[in-house]
């Protein structure tokens, strides 16, 4: 798993993420994404979570100075990123967010913070933070995508079983998924490094 390869000019990317956001808060488009659950949130969350990559884009040179001495190894944005991801994969949260329009307003926010942290925190971390990162928050997502999975139960009192069992596996596959693009991705740089050591 990498970050992004954002293309713009920083204020091409603001305005895109701006574009972006108003697209997600339309009403048509917010009632198609939340009518189904793995949509909810596999199509939504990442949604938001790359207007904020995009809105982070935009930050004067200052802001962001500060708040990369905040940030140091990108440890500060990682954990603000796991923090809000974790939470928002509580079943709770999502009906409360279909319900409630403060929390659903507070789950955009959330997920546009979260977005800008990953933008401005990935390279910073460096491949072993990076991979603690992931370590935690990948096999999270897959408990998660098994817990839908193995549940009797509706878990979501807005969402029917069958569509509950279809994100299940949808975020098992996912989360396999990027594991083992990050991997790949690592094991393709030490393989580029050793390559260019050895034709110094």
């Amino acid at each position: 798993m990498k970050a992004l390869p954002l293309r713009g000019t920083p204020a091409a990317q603001a305005v895109a993420g701006i574009v972006l956001c108003a697209l997600l808060a339309w009403p048509v488009a917010r009632a198609a994404l939340e009518a189904s659950m793995w949509r909810h949130m596999l199509l939504q969350f990442p949604l938001w979570l790359l207007a904020g990559a995009l809105l982070a884009a935009g930050l004067p040179p200052r802001v962001r100075a500060a708040l990369a001495r905040w940030n140091a190894l990108g440890i500060g944005g990682l954990v603000l990123a796991g923090t809000v991801l974790a939470v928002l994969m509580v079943p709770r949260a999502l009906d409360l967010a279909l319900r409630d329009a403060g929390v659903e307003t507070a789950k955009c926010a959330a997920l546009l913070l979260a977005g800008a942290a990953l933008r401005l925190s990935w390279r910073a971390a460096g491949r072993v933070v990076q991979g603690f990162f992931l370590g935690n928050v990948l096999p999270m997502t897959a408990v998660v995508g098994q817990l839908y999975l193995d549940s009797p139960l509706r878990l979501c009192n807005a969402y029917l079983l069958d569509d509950q069992q279809r994100l299940g596996r949808w975020l098992v596959g996912v989360a396999a998924l990027l594991a083992l693009a990050w991997l790949a991705r690592v094991l393709w740089q030490l393989a580029r490094r050793d390559d260019a050591a050895l034709t110094a």
